[in-house]
This record gives structure tokens, C-alpha cells and sequence, in this order.
């Protein structure tokens, strides 16, 4: 027990040294062989993939599209569910501008108001 207080420093930079030379080695052996630029072959011949996108842009080529479904019963039957846009008051020309003295707002009186009154 003696030799391992006495020599204590000296195990564990040992230690160290052999951990830090298995990792290296170990990092080192499993590296690829090969190039890490690879070259591939562009030919006429496609891929399937390739193939596949190629006929489904010629079948959305036969596509037409006309506006005969704007005057269908269905679509005339169909309702609005959005919300009415409030007309805003046109501010500064830069918003991110400092403010300066002396200018005049631009907002009307109109404008000001969120809600019509009734």
C-alpha cells in the first residue's frame, strides 16, 4: 500500500498515457481507406427515382386547368368564415426612425377609431 501513495502521481500519468495511446490507436485503425471524393457516372441512363419524377411532370403537363369550377353550384354554395380586416391609419414612412419634435402625427381622426360607433 506504501508503493501506491508514494508513487500515486506517477500510476496515474502512466495510466493516462497508455488510455490516450489506445484511443489514438484505436480512432486511427478505423478509418476509411478510400478517398473521401467520390466520382459518379452521368450518363443518359436515369435512376428510377429519376424515372419516376420525369412521368409525373408529363402527367401534370396533361393537366389543364380551366375556371369553370368558379361557376359550379358547390363552390358558389360555399361561405366566408374569415374575419373583416380593420382598416390602420398609415404611420411614419420608417417606423424604426428615431422619434423628432415638432412632427405632426399622421393619423386622422377616422383613424383613431378601432370600433365604429353606433
Amino acid at each position: 500500500m506504501g508503493f501506491f501513495s508514494e508513487h500515486k502521481t506517477l500510476l496515474i500519468t502512466v495510466v493516462a498515457i497508455i488510455l490516450v495511446i489506445g484511443v489514438w490507436y484505436g480512432i486511427s485503425s478505423d478509418a476509411p481507406s478510400s478517398s473521401l471524393l467520390t466520382s459518379e457516372n452521368v450518363g443518359g441512363a436515369g435512376s428510377a427515382e429519376d424515372q419516376n419524377l420525369v412521368e409525373t411532370l408529363l402527367q401534370l403537363r396533361a393537366v389543364s386547368l380551366s375556371g369553370a369550377i368558379l361557376g359550379d353550384p358547390a363552390f358558389l354554395s360555399l361561405q366566408d368564415f374569415g374575419t373583416q380586416i380593420v382598416p390602420e391609419p398609415i404611420g411614419r414612412p420608417n417606423p424604426f426612425a428615431p422619434l423628432l419634435r415638432g412632427l405632426q402625427s399622421t393619423s386622422t381622426s377616422r383613424g383613431s377609431q378601432l370600433f365604429p360607433t353606433r
